[in-house]
């Protein structure tokens, strides 16, 4: 996994000229929970995004943190093509709580878990439906028999973005169409962190977000967004600041 982003970015590079306008992003948010399709994963925390975008393609990282210093943090790289009304990319996600840190691990039972995704927008209404399968990386579960299984571990959801006066508002649902691993749409029970059984709605959300002007040139994103999860009857709402 970890020879397959460089081949991407030498694709990406190869793919580009210097007459192609480049843009170069660099952000953060703070929120007050870190909610990732209709599960926790820590508290407050800053969440900072670089990247490039050259023509059709995107190469870029994003990152989270634990401000409360709990241990968890995350780093992600990823590449996207767009083409249209399609969106491909691939997202190699680090995440842990673990303070014996090893970036480099890339076994299947390491921290990294490698993403395919597909997404398309419709032009009549601003639709778009995504799909994300998890092909690669820490991404298993145990069988009945206790055998370890890939669980090829997908979420796939629907947004249907809106606007009511200065608010943007954007609503979604995302599903889990089959049995997933625990690092995926996990939820607890009985004490313990499963993943979905099989066809599960794991996320209806609603966000509301607006820009606050502070200068002639540069505005403060703020937002808010109310999740449920029914797989595990659990709600969340979270508060966020764009920098």
């Amino acid at each position: 996994m970890k020879h397959l982003f460089l081949t991407v970015f030498i694709i990406f590079s190869l793919s580009t000229n210097a007459q192609t306008k480049c843009d170069f992003s660099l952000g953060a948010d703070l929120v007050s929970s870190y909610v990732w399709r209709g599960s926790t994963l820590s508290g407050t925390s800053i969440q900072p995004a670089m990247g490039i975008g050259i023509g059709g393609f995107y190469f870029g990282t994003w990152g989270s943190v634990d401000i409360a210093g709990k241990g968890f943090k995350e780093v992600d790289l990823l590449a996207e093509y767009s083409l249209g009304n399609f969106k491909f990319g691939l997202y190699d996600y680090w995440f842990s709580s673990d303070s014996a840190y090893n970036y480099f691990d890339y076994s299947d039972d390491a921290s990294h878990s490698l993403e395919a995704n597909l997404s398309y927008t419709f032009n009549a209404l601003p639709l778009t439906f995504g799909w994300n399968t998890i092909i690669a990386g820490n991404d298993q579960y145990l069988d009945d028999q206790g055998k370890v299984k890939r669980a090829f571990s997908t979420y796939i959801e629907a947004s249907y973005a809106f606007s009511i006066k200065e608010i943007k508002l954007d609503a979604a649902i995302g599903v889990s169409p089959w049995r997933s691993s625990t690092l995926y749409t996990g939820y607890e029970k009985d004490g313990q962190r499963h993943g979905t059984d099989g066809f599960a709605v794991v996320n209806m959300s609603l966000t509301a977000s607006r820009d606050i002007k502070i200068t002639d040139k540069y505005s403060l994103g703020i937002f808010g967004q109310l999740s449920f999860n029914p797989a595990k009857k659990d709600a969340f709402f979270v508060f966020g600041i764009k920098f």
